[in-house]
């Protein structure tokens, strides 16, 4: 019998079962197998202290009032037994000297003796106690001893790998140099707070960095993001701070009256502005803050943004100072009127330019394909990211002219790229919303890819969740499955960041899924990143679709991938956008061949279950 509970645990154990739930199930087991018992599972914190983990047969409030109960000589049964680290047995809890002072707990509730085992770790620390209560006045029989002896191993195991996902979780969301909590955490922390409670978001952008870096080298760089952070983390304690990755920080208070927030800003400016030595040398580090309130009903988004819009303008207006967020500063739209013009300027003078970012099979570091980005190059030659004008793609007008001058870069460089011999499956094209209201669509792609004698099944066009989801009337739906039945290949970028869209798959049907760079920022054994990648690429290969993991920046995150399936990854690990020259050369150097794209549908099939489906064409 006792072998049938201790499959049943170790069952639950190795799939994951939540904690309190598997012990629970381990108290009900035995107290099945020694009728009129009462199992107790506490467990010891670092502190010494005991609090009650699982005890489905006792009143809570008996659990209750033995939270945070320091262990002792004295301390009942299972108080003492952790102390003295031996079994402890009480046959009379009504006269025994160790229960004079929790007798009273215990007697009303007919508890009358108390058997506590500790729970050994295997280090030998002492994780908890396991007890068994008896209505009568008595001693555990040789049977009841030898349960007991049998299910504490078990406790054991529950309880050690339970810390050790802890301690995962808590490697997750630290960030490695300045030991804060780091972006996964702050996101996480961000949507509770500014959805459930009145708050402010500060964030906080470390000055200078770069030239810190270029004058003195990068490891007076990392000591001084290093000293700002332990002087950031002091300033606002005991609220948490945030390191949200270089340069900048961030940290999310509970008050929003103007004031309090204010006299917050100055304390971290003042205690982050002191002479810092770094690697030898005395710098004196300033940061600028963009500070957004909620009263709770915002949007995160939104919050998240109107603190960047603040922070923007703070950058502009006063660096080392803060800007609170206000509807003056929603004179972001002049922001965004600049944008647009820089932008249609740009295409005017045909300075939009794209760049490449490969996908790359993690398997063999081939480059399967490639996503094409837009760069905007300066009067004076400067080459600047999307991200910097992505304002401007608001703009529908703007918009559309950005995609149809990409589709024109992307069809020469692409042909050039064929004709020279160079081997790729596809190009990565970016649609916006303005796109799918385009009467010309895929006609100018066709138009484009044409006169450069390209076959459109080498153009793949991305969309991004909002896009494909954000419209209620199906229009991007319908124009979605006649764009594939045009011969195009369709990607949902950004995967997951939006809507709930699983179901949309069946409906909408596309033909790869790139996963968001959030969920794989949180790739790590016991993260429930890991579990809704596991499930996507489950649904995936039931779907046979393909899937792309975005964001990889660590051989860590490319294993854990591959081992779940994931054959093809897209980030910094492999390759950041590339101009067309220097990314010929990467093609050259990685591209995949004909014969192992074959291999690649091969493996694709397999992975959805279909060994007898027949490959896709090479050339696809």
């Amino acid at each position: 019998m006792l072998v049938g509970v201790q499959n049943t645990i170790l069952k639950m154990v190795a799939q994951g079962d939540d904690l309190n739930a598997t012990l629970v199930k381990l108290c009900l087991e035995v107290e099945a197998l020694l009728p009129g018992s009462f199992a107790s599972i506490l467990v010891l914190d670092d502190s010494g202290l005991l609090h009650p983990c699982a005890a489905p047969s006792l009143p809570h409030a008996y659990s209750k009032a033995l939270d945070n109960l320091a262990i002792g000589p004295a301390v009942g049964s299972c108080g003492t037994a952790a102390f003295l680290r031996q079994v402890v047995t009480v046959t009379d809890i009504e006269h025994d000297y160790k229960w004079a002072e929790f007798k009273d707990l215990a007697l009303p509730l007919g508890l009358r003796a108390c058997f506590s085992t500790p729970i050994f770790g295997s280090n030998g620390k002492i994780l908890g106690t396991f007890a068994l209560y008896f209505p009568k006045a008595r001693a555990p029989s040789p049977f009841e001893q030898s349960v007991v002896e049998g299910c504490v191993p078990l406790c054991m195991i529950a309880l050690e790998r339970h810390e050790r996902l802890l301690e995962h979780r808590r490697l997750a969301f630290t960030d490695v140099l300045t030991g804060l909590p780091n972006r996964a955490r702050f996101n996480e922390v961000l949507k509770s707070s500014v959805a459930l409670n009145a708050s402010s978001l500060l964030l906080i952008d470390l000055d200078n960095l770069k030239s810190v870096n270029d004058t003195f080298g990068h490891a007076a760089g990392d000591e001084l993001i290093s000293a700002v952070a332990r002087n950031l983390a002091t300033a606002v304690s005991p609220v948490p701070a945030y390191r949200l990755g270089g340069d900048e920080f961030a940290v999310i208070l509970d008050v929003v009256e103007e004031s309090a927030v204010k006299d917050a800003a100055n304390r971290i400016i003042a205690a982050i502005s002191q002479p810092t030595p770094c690697n030898g040398h005395t710098t004196f580090p300033t940061v600028t803050m963009g500070i957004a309130l909620s009263d709770g009903s915002s949007a995160v988004e939104d919050v998240r943004h109107n603190a960047d819009i603040a922070l923007y303008h703070a950058k502009e207006l006063n660096r080392g100072s803060f800007v609170v967020h206000d509807l003056s500063i929603a004179s972001a739209i002049s922001k965004r009127v600049e944008a647009v013009q820089s932008v249609a300027e740009a295409l005017k003078d045909n300075r939009i330019e794209a760049w490449y970012q490969p996908i790359v099979r993690i398997d063999t570091g081939e480059v399967f394909g490639v996503e094409a980005l837009a760069r905007m190059r300066s009067l004076d030659g400067e080459i600047i990211p999307a991200a910097y004008f992505h304002e401007a793609t608001k703009d529908a007008q703007v918009a559309v002219a950005l995609t149809r001058q990409m589709i024109g870069c992307v069809a020469r460089d692409l042909g050039g790229w064929l004709r020279s011999g160079i081997s790729i499956q596809h190009v990565g094209i970016n649609l916006s919303a303005a796109d799918f209201s385009c009467s010309d669509l895929p006609e100018s792609l066709e138009a484009a890819f044409n006169q450069e004698g390209i076959p459109l099944h080498h153009a793949l066009l991305e969309v991004t969740e909002s896009v494909y989801l954000g419209e209620r009337n199906q229009r991007v739906a319908h124009k979605i499955a006649s764009l594939r039945a045009a011969g195009l290949k369709i990607a949902l970028d950004d995967f997951g960041t939006g809507f709930a869209s699983l179901t949309h798959l069946i409906t909408v049907p596309i033909d790869i899924i790139k996963i968001d760079k959030s969920f794989v920022d949180r790739l790590s054994l016991g993260d429930i990143g890991t579990g809704i990648i596991e499930g996507v690429l489950h649904i995936a290969r039931s779907l046979g679709i393909r899937v792309v993991a975005e964001g990889v920046e660590t051989k860590e995150q490319a294993a854990l991938l591959l081992e779940r399936g994931c054959v093809l990854g897209q980030g910094y690990l492999y390759s950041k956008a590339l101009p067309p020259t220097e990314m010929a050369l990467l093609l050259q150097k990685s591209g995949q061949k004909p014969d192992h794209v074959t291999m690649l549908n091969v493996t694709a099939a397999r992975l959805r279950g279909d060994d007898q489906a027949e490959p896709l064409r090479a050339e696809r």
